[in-house]
């Protein structure tokens, strides 16, 4: 008899220990949802799904007005060629990227005097559009090669390089960084 109010003691013990466990996952689980829920940003754990009243605005209207004042690093006039830093073989690239650095080294001096709207002068410390391609910064950044494509573009036209830089300007002023 001693020995069945042991196993039951025991299997009783082995319930209450599994309960147990169960419940410190049960907390563990809702503590983590907790963790995840409250480090996400206030937007998008506050959203409504009750309709608005007003219509929203077109796009066009919540676009600035105003260009920014802020033009991105670039010489004003050509530097020496052999001050320019030499850009990446175009060889290790494809597609468009690989055209980009094709025309990095065949108007580095125009690229030079080109912004560069990515704001790498602000993040890498980039002096022109011309140094995007000394280094595999292009490789990643439509920008920077949709820039070049269109500098070069341009100055097949017959642009000038303070032509193109004036036409990227306006063009990529309004765009957020």
């Amino acid at each position: 008899m001693n020995k069945i109010f042991s196993q039951y003691n025991q299997n009783k013990e082995s319930r209450v220990m599994k309960k147990r466990a169960v419940g410190l996952i049960l907390v563990a689980a809702v503590i983590l949802v907790a963790a995840i829920v409250l480090r996400q940003p206030r937007s998008t754990r506050d959203i409504s799904v009750e309709p608005t009243s007003a219509p929203s605005q077109p796009e066009a209207r919540r676009q600035p007005t105003q260009p920014m004042a802020h033009v991105p690093a670039h010489y004003e006039t050509a530097p020496s060629s052999n001050s320019l830093g030499s850009t990446l073989a175009p060889t290790r690239f494809f597609g468009k990227t690989k055209q980009a650095y094709e025309v990095a080294r065949k108007i580095p001096l125009t690229l030079a005097q080109l912004p560069c709207y990515c704001h790498c002068d602000e993040t890498v410390g980039h002096k022109s559009l011309h140094s995007c391609f000394e280094d595999e910064h292009a490789a990643s950044c439509a920008v920077c090669v949709d820039e070049a494509l269109l500098a070069y573009q341009l100055e097949r036209n017959g642009q000038t390089a303070s032509q193109i830089r004036e036409q990227i300007i306006a063009q990529y002023s309004t765009m957020t960084h």
